[in-house]
């Protein structure tokens, strides 16, 4: 079956298939839902949870393993399989569908990629995803709707915004709902239950540190390694919440390559930008980077931003700062392998 992402908590209240699939390009949307479905396993007594990370080595036994073997805290677990992109090929397909096909409901698998195009979506994993469970698209928000979301869950969050606030806080994030968030948090911490309005908004941004994610994402795409690194190194020891800042690079990352994967495949840039919804003040500064990034250059930087994702997590033995080092200076143009 296929659902929509506002139709998930009332699903869930009712049912939990053997399958999700979560697709889509919208990191907190899609961190929201996976959300959602951890919780729903909690409150049905599914602890214990496997996260298997997909890359070109990755081994597709360890999926039926991870079905096969007994949980430690009950007779059922919850298997997180993290596709990236969602390039899946013929025996990647053949082993996923392998597994729901033997899959008896008693473990829950939970498979999250980026968007998937109209093809991909009609792939035999994807079917098969949808004949055993449920598949869920998460789509942008669009910017002439941004302000109205804002609006909602700045009311959520328990605060008294007026509309010029939740505009004005639309165009200061971009179109990035991860950092919609981040200033939503911060306006309820500094604001509490007062009225906002968008001299409020203004103030609490320009107050903001000096340097934030936005400013290290745009001076990445521009090529200029130098201050990339002393912005991240800024964010840092600001305190900067990591996750969240790698979040927002990683989306961006994605965004990029899905761009470069359109131009492989023939289409000019112009209308490739304006289909992955790139804001016009940004099209120069993706243009530049497409110029230095090539797409197979683009798939190692997202393998690297899910090492650093584990290693913050602390799921892995990395170090996650030098990580995430590594990760802007190459998304800056240096240190890259040839394309």
């Amino acid at each position: 079956m296929r659902l929509r992402p506002d139709q998930l908590d009332s699903h869930l209240s009712k049912t939990l298939l053997p399958a999700y699939l979560i697709t889509g390009d919208e990191l907190l949307l899609c961190q929201e839902a996976a959300d959602q479905i951890r919780s729903a396993c909690r409150q049905a007594g599914i602890l214990e949870r496997d996260v298997l990370e997909v890359d070109r080595h990755f081994d597709w036994s360890q999926l039926l393993d991870a079905g096969q073997s007994l949980s430690l805290f009950g007779d059922r677990k919850l298997i997180e399989l993290r596709l990236g992109s969602g390039k899946m090929d013929q025996k990647s397909s053949a082993a996923l569908q392998d597994y729901l096909g033997h899959a008896d409901g008693s473990n829950i698998l939970l498979v999250s990629c980026g968007r998937l195009d109209k093809r991909s979506m009609n792939a035999k994993w994807v079917k098969a995803l949808e004949e055993h469970g449920a598949v869920l698209q998460i789509w942008p928000v669009e910017r002439r709707q941004l302000g109205q979301w804002i609006g909602q869950r700045l009311n959520a969050a328990g605060l008294n915004a007026d509309r010029e606030a939740a505009e004005l806080l639309a165009d200061r994030v971009e179109g990035n709902l991860l950092a919609a968030d981040q200033e939503i948090q911060k306006l309820k911490v500094l604001m509490g239950e007062r009225a906002i309005d968008a001299e409020t908004v203004a103030a609490a941004v320009t107050s903001s540190a000096r340097y934030d994610v936005f400013k290290l994402i745009d001076t990445a795409l521009s090529g200029n390694t130098p201050q990339t690194l002393r912005i991240l190194q800024s964010l840092m020891a600001e305190g900067s919440e990591q996750i969240a800042m790698l979040g927002a690079v990683s989306a961006e990352l994605r965004k990029l390559y899905n761009c470069a994967e359109q131009l492989a495949n023939g289409h000019g840039i112009d209308r490739v930008l304006d289909g992955a919804r790139v804001w016009d003040k940004k099209k120069a500064l993706y243009k530049q980077a497409l110029k230095r990034l090539k797409r197979r250059q683009l798939a190692e930087l997202l393998q690297l931003a899910a090492r650093s994702d584990s290693a913050l997590k602390g799921q892995s033995d990395d170090d996650g700062e030098q990580l995430m080092q590594q990760l802007v200076t190459r998304l800056s143009g240096a240190d890259l392998l040839p394309a």
